[in-house]
């Protein structure tokens, strides 16, 4: 069912580790008109775009993007209580986990009478996309809006698509109210990272963009992180990479590719095993379990990305893992720990054969908001790090610039930067005071 390959040799693999690729130049043509539109008339082209786009008729009212007080109210009831349950108990994982990421304030003295400081500062102002479409994902309001809210984010503010009557999930306003989003408007696709890029009379400009998408939305990320908002990372099609030796069932390894492909067709599941045998048995497993799947044809759309490679020993195998760079990494061996300390490129690893993808995109505490395409070779995922900025402080004694003026002034001299000089032997004059100087 899975593409199969045996050995193959090493100049192959940058074709195997190729991720599923569109027309991305007719994407980027699309994404800088709608930006070029919202940034031109604000509300008015948000609301023709989701018409056109979402097919969703909105009457000319002031009120239609953003969520009112009522339909909040709503969403108590219209929440089962089992799912109650499971948002509240993976909420309280997920936040137990961000809240131990605290940065410690660092107050060090380099030498005598020079102090530097450096403390961490949450973003003021923070935009979250939560995807929509047909499985809205109210487990990612979770992921972006917990640790916003552990950095002490001043305002968060939330865009998500709605559905032709122009209602919002109830998960997902539910989540949105249990982590205190403010604010959530019924937007999606590029044109809502536009609004919270650029701000409109309704939705307020932000300072940095977060959130998961299709590539629309990516390409619409990477389009105003160039000048107008900061955003989290290149966060693509989702995809994964298990590492199996054979030591847990062949079926583990099925589910997990499984649970990948039916995010998206675009979506992208790799196995790398050690023997032919055991590539057999999970493609004979990911036939049968794939049969049962309520979104099979996304699924199989999915698995023509995909495919399986055989390698001769664990070393090669890591050796591919770290290549592609996996979003999710699972490792399947009879010592995953071990391999682990092996793995220098992956958005979140997976341990073990009782550890399944599905726990970190819910429930375990980790976050689920990774780079893609091969980009966890110089990002990470989302973290409390991710809103928050790191400030630098120094105060330096007369008797500290001192003690530092002559590395000072001979590196500023080497420069050609005289002014910088002088801004230290100035200061060492004798007709140099200052009220209450140490």
């Amino acid at each position: 069912m899975v593409e199969l390959y045996t050995n193959p040799p090493q100049e192959e693999w940058p074709e195997l580790t190729r991720r599923a690729t569109t027309d991305e130049a007719d994407i980027s043509a699309r994404v800088e008109q709608i930006l070029r539109l919202v940034r031109r008339s604000g509300d008015r082209a948000l609301r023709e775009l989701t018409t056109e786009i979402e097919g969703r008729e909105i009457e000319a009212s002031d009120n239609w993007l953003t969520v009112s007080d009522d339909e909040f109210a709503e969403v108590e009831a219209a929440t089962p209580a089992a799912l109650k349950k499971a948002i509240e108990a993976a909420a309280r994982n997920i936040r137990l986990f961000h809240e131990a990421q605290r940065p410690a304030e660092i107050d060090i003295e380099t030498s005598a009478g020079v102090r530097c400081v450096q403390r961490a500062v949450p973003i003021r102002r923070v935009g979250l996309y939560v995807p929509g479409g047909t499985a809205p994902l109210f487990s990612t309001v979770l992921m972006l809006a917990i640790p916003a809210r552990v950095a002490g984010c001043g305002e968060v503010v939330m865009c998500t698509p709605a559905d032709r009557e122009g209602r919002v999930a109830a998960a997902v306003l539910y989540a949105a109210r249990l982590c205190g989003v403010e604010k959530v408007y019924k937007i999606g696709g590029a044109q809502a990272i536009a609004a919270m890029a650029f701000g409109t009379d309704t939705v307020p400009r932000v300072d940095k963009i977060f959130g998961p998408g299709n590539r629309y939305v990516t390409r619409a990320k990477q389009l105003v992180s160039m000048a107008d908002c900061a955003v989290d990372m290149p966060a693509g099609p989702s995809e994964v990479l298990v590492l199996a030796d054979g030591s847990s069932p062949a079926a583990f390894a099925a589910a997990d590719m499984l649970s990948q492909a039916e995010h998206g067709a675009d979506s992208q599941a790799l196995l790398v095993c050690l023997s032919e045998e055991f590539a057999t048995q999970v493609n004979g497993e990911i036939e049968r379990q794939s049969k049962l799947l309520p979104r099979l044809e996304t699924a199989l759309k999915a698995l023509e990305n995909s495919r399986i490679v055989v390698l001769a020993d664990r070393a090669e195998a890591v050796d591919f893992a770290n290549l592609y760079a996996a979003e999710h990494l699972i490792v399947q061996m009879s010592d995953p720990w071990e391999v682990t300390r092996e793995i220098t490129a992956a958005g979140s690893v997976f341990v073990g054969g009782f550890s399944p993808e599905s726990a970190g995109d819910y429930a375990s505490g980790t976050n689920h908001t990774l780079p893609t395409a091969g980009w966890a070779r110089s990002h990470s995922g989302v973290n409390l790090d991710s809103f928050m900025r790191r400030i630098t402080y120094q105060e330096l004694s007369k008797k500290g610039l001192a003690s530092l003026a002559e590395t000072i002034v001979t590196m500023a001299e080497a420069e050609g930067l005289e002014a910088h000089a002088k801004a230290v032997t100035l200061r060492l004059s004798e007709k140099s005071k200052v009220k209450n100087e140490k």
